[in-house]
């Protein structure tokens, strides 16, 4: 038995494609952009977990994470009318906008000396299992904070937040092969910071 074959038509196949070339976030921006709250909740609860562990990442502080997350928010609700498709993702812009804030936040800190130093430790604190895991996950955060903040960056964006070296790139504005240097960095000053090994940071 003969099988026929259907043909795409060439309008239908390219209105498929720009259908999938859509940033998935679009519609809920539309929504925002003509002040739905509803909408605003939704875009919420599928962007707030990421930049959460982004901002705590960045500045090793749960509390200040927030603050940028809620501000990252509120910038969305003001310029949600004047975002435009065809540009950079919207998913982009967020992380960029966080970035920033992070940064904002970073320089604060140098302008004040005491700003961020951790609180002591309870020497009476049982040495159980739990406590030595959350240990050893305050090692991480303190050997990633002491990074510089471009290997930093570049670290968190492509580890954490799970970007490919390509997007994570051109969120940073470089190329690969210079996000693939950070990395290298990175990683090696990571590994020094937890061994305790004393050795310089690679700061370039």
């Amino acid at each position: 038995m003969a099988r026929t074959i259907r043909a795409t038509h060439p309008a239908r196949a390219a209105e498929a494609h720009v259908l999938s070339e859509r940033d998935p976030d679009a519609e809920l921006l539309a929504r925002i952009g003509q002040q739905d709250p509803a909408a605003v909740r939704s875009l919420v609860a599928r962007k707030l977990p990421r930049l959460l562990a982004l901002a705590t990442r960045m500045l090793g502080d749960r509390a200040e994470a927030e603050d940028v997350a809620q501000e990252v928010f509120v910038r969305i609700w003001k310029q949600a009318s004047r975002w435009k498709e065809g540009g950079a993702r919207f998913d982009t812009w967020v992380h960029r906008v966080a970035l920033n804030l992070c940064y904002d936040r970073l320089r604060g800190r140098r302008e004040d000396p005491h700003a961020g130093l951790p609180d002591e430790a309870d020497p009476a604190a049982p040495p159980d299992a739990a406590l030595e895991a959350r240990g050893e996950n305050q090692r991480v955060r303190a050997a990633l904070a002491a990074l510089p903040a471009r290997q930093r960056e570049a670290l968190i964006l492509n580890y954490y937040q799970e970007m490919s070296n390509i997007d994570a790139a051109a969120l940073m504005g470089i190329t690969v092969d210079a996000l693939e240097s950070l990395l290298a960095r990175a990683r090696r000053n990571l590994r020094a910071q937890l061994a305790g090994s004393g050795l310089s940071k690679d700061k370039s």
